[in-house]
């Protein structure tokens, strides 16, 4: 009640990229505080007394609710966040190299709507500095599942893409719980062309190879966009399972805005939140 009536209105008051940020500085202060760590635990983590687990694709999650990739990109909160009780956590969209993004404003709510807007870009400090922290989060003994969402960087042209795949493949097989290979970001030129059948089988099998080379058995998922026609996810799907991958993430955001009452529906960028909802939903049931 506290939040809903004063704690959200006055945060909606602020642009939303700055309150994210703000939000990933005290779940990270909470973490690192023992008393304030424990205190959220007992809030929010579920029942034990319940078994929610779920075992897929060789791993046991402690229940099937999880962080998406996107809230967290660096890795900066992860003792916070595992407090709260999640799953999972999926950390990123983590590139190989730092960058900025793109230019700001990138973040638009959509309140009314229960939307939100955002062309982000993959902003990040590279991939370097996420493995430090998820070296620090695995060494304190977590059961909670920790997955990374990795992409190409925004000046790699496509022709390379697999180049930055297959670094970041390197950099945490060893570390990681899971990886998911993003491909369907509308945020990154030229990205989503990589769901195309040729492109995508051929990144997908050169990830495969490396894996099988390192004698690794880190399950491997591919993010795929609400906005395939038909024909184009068959495509992806087929690549998807002569190559070995283990599941597929659906969906990523959209760039189809149509349904959106709001003037924001101009702002270039991917869409998520409700108005996704009916479209996630029978992209599931077709690709089951």
């Amino acid at each position: 009640m506290i939040y809903k009536r004063i704690v959200r209105p006055l945060l909606f008051q602020l642009d939303p990229e700055f309150v994210h940020g703000l939000t990933l500085k005290i779940l990270s202060f909470a973490g690192g505080f023992d008393p304030s760590g424990t205190l959220i635990k007992k809030i929010f983590f579920a029942d034990n007394s319940k078994d929610l687990s779920v075992e897929v694709f060789g791993l046991k999650f402690p229940n099937p609710v999880g962080l998406a990739a996107g809230y967290d990109k660096d890795g900066k909160a992860l003792s916070g966040l595992d407090t709260l009780g999640f799953g999972h956590i999926e950390i990123g969209t983590v590139t190989p190299l730092p960058q900025y993004g793109n230019p700001k404003p990138r973040v638009f709510r959509i309140p009314e709507e229960g939307a939100l807007i955002n062309r982000m870009g993959f902003p990040g400090q590279g991939m370097e500095i996420v493995r430090s922290r998820l070296e620090k989060i695995k060494s304190s003994k977590s059961n909670t599942i920790f997955g990374v969402n990795i992409g190409r960087n925004k000046d790699t042209l496509n022709v390379d893409a697999s180049q930055d795949y297959l670094q970041l493949f390197n950099c945490f097989y060893d570390i990681a719980d899971y990886l998911v290979v993003n491909i369907s970001s509308p945020n990154t030129l030229g990205l989503r062309r990589l769901q195309a059948r040729g492109r995508i089988e051929s990144l997908l099998s050169d990830l495969d190879k490396t894996r099988k080379q390192l004698n690794s058995h880190i399950p491997i998922l591919v993010k795929i966009s609400p906005d395939l026609e038909e024909a184009e996810l068959d495509d992806v799907i087929d690549a998807v399972m002569v190559t070995e991958m283990d599941g597929i993430v659906a969906v990523n955001t959209t760039i189809n805005h149509d349904d959106v009452k709001s003037q924001l529906k101009i702002e270039a960028g991917g869409l998520s939140g409700s108005p996704l909802t009916s479209t996630s939903r029978q992209m599931v049931a077709d690709i089951y």
